[in-house]
């Protein structure tokens, strides 16, 4: 019995009381207590007829902890900044859903991130994942959704080594998976970019790691090598080495041999610190250094001190970049300003893609027909075309512009630039663009300078 229904049984009811209760001497005024009590539970089962829809799950993993936690510097920031704003419930399903976010720390670990995605998949029964932080953290966890059948969107990995690594197929691709950022064709013209922004002898030395990054970067036909060898640089590859490894008078003795005057590798920071040092001390000492992964972060750069100048780095996101949020409005300056006022941290590249997941989960769930549906989620996911704080994503139909098409279903580019650590006015270093022939709308800032010997 609906509302409306049971209230007007409970009135014609109350009518008829009313003729017997003048017979039985019962008052006007207890007949309105006791009708206005009927009416009153009335009202409260209709209540129960209509609950309150099931709020929405979105489960997200970052390792903040670890190696890696420098990828989850941001994270607190954004998970706060999202949460006030999804208060009081998102549009979705045509109803007004309250929004919970499950934050796991993968600890740096592939095979935490794993176990905690399947947490989230089994016993939370989130309705979406995101995940970011490199294809340690990212591959696991879109793995896990790919397997449980669980809408997933990622970022801040390289998207070959997140789609081929994994298995996928420019055919088939994958069903519940989907990934926006950069990838190996792109930051490597960004790394040659940098690499003619100083006078060198154009020989690269090579520092890929035993790991999903660099098993697919120095692979000679799909990685690295390929681009490098097209834009007239010689790599010199010293091999896969385990992250572990303590000791690289190898690889540096081989740089020597070739002198190489430039240094290429993807690392996690405190690798990159050991190489560097002991580069210093065995009197190794290119004229520039494009390094991944390790100098995303300010607090990495400072850690090296003096030796941190001059570094260079793709650039991802930076108050420079003409984007705004979809989900706050705010552009990307006056996000980058509002963290550092909040944190009183110098901003950190990822800052930007964590904010921009969140703006895709809630303009998925806004264009989702059924949210309690995965396979309703998952078309939203893969109909979407938003203008984010990092730059358009969209993965099916026309893309919105040139830099974000490329040729397989799951996966749409962002735009990147080439970046140099500067000494800084307010902070020891400042990230300035040096190159921005992939992105003309980012403008260039300075000119590119040679390593300080």
């Amino acid at each position: 019995m609906d509302r409306r229904k049971c209230q007007n049984s409970v009135l014609a009811a109350s009518s008829e009381e009313l003729q017997h209760s003048t017979r039985r001497g019962i008052s006007r005024r207890q007949f309105v207590q006791t009708s206005a009590g009927a009416i009153a539970a009335g009202s409260l089962l209709g209540k129960r007829a209509f609950a309150a829809p099931k709020p929405l799950k979105i489960g997200y993993v970052s390792p903040e902890t670890g190696e890696l936690a420098n990828f989850g510097e941001a994270d607190t920031f954004v998970i706060d900044q999202v949460r006030k704003n999804f208060q009081g419930g998102i549009p979705a399903g045509g109803a007004t859903r309250q929004v919970e976010i499950l934050v796991r720390d993968s600890q740096s670990s592939s095979n935490r991130a794993a176990e905690v995605a399947a947490s989230l998949i089994k016993s939370e029964k989130i309705d979406l994942m995101l995940v970011a932080s490199t294809a340690d953290t990212v591959n696991p966890v879109s793995d896990q959704c790919e397997i449980n059948q669980v809408p997933c969107v990622s970022t801040d990995a390289l998207w070959q080594t997140w789609f081929f690594v994994r298995g996928g197929t420019p055919v088939k691709g994958f069903d519940w998976t989907y990934l926006f950022y950069f990838g190996v064709e792109g930051v490597s013209q960004i790394m040659c970019d940098l690499f003619e922004g100083v006078p060198t002898n154009h020989i690269v030395g090579c520092l890929w790691a035993n790991d999903p990054e660099g098993n697919f970067n120095s692979d000679p036909v799909r990685g690295f090598p390929h681009i490098f060898g097209l834009r007239g640089f010689k790599a010199i590859d010293s091999g896969r080495f385990q992250l572990n490894t303590n000791d690289f008078s190898p690889q540096i003795s081989l740089f020597k041999e070739h002198n190489a005057e430039i240094l290429h590798g993807i690392l996690p920071l405190p690798v990159f610190t050991n190489f560097w040092n002991q580069a210093a001390q065995q009197g190794f000492k290119p004229k520039m250094a494009v390094i991944g992964k390790a100098l995303e972060y300010p607090s990495g750069i400072e850690s090296m001190g003096k030796r941190g100048r001059g570094l260079a780095i793709e650039m991802t996101f930076g108050p420079n970049f003409p984007f705004k949020s979809s989900l706050v409005g705010m552009s990307a300056r006056q996000l980058c300003d509002e963290y550092e006022t909040v944190t009183k941290k110098q901003y950190t590249e990822p800052l930007g893609f964590r904010h921009a997941l969140f703006e895709v989960a809630a303009d998925v769930f806004k264009r989702t027909q059924n949210p309690e549906s995965n396979m309703s989620v998952i078309e939203a996911v893969r109909t979407t075309r938003l203008d984010t704080i990092v730059g358009p994503v969209a993965w099916q139909g026309p893309p919105p512009n040139e830099w974000t098409t490329i040729p397989v279903k799951n996966v749409c580019t962002t735009p990147c630039v080439g970046s140099q650590w500067v000494p800084g006015q307010k902070w020891m270093y400042d990230k300035v663009v040096v190159d921005n022939r992939r992105y003309p709308l980012i403008p260039v800032q300075r000119k590119m300078e040679p390593l300080m010997s």
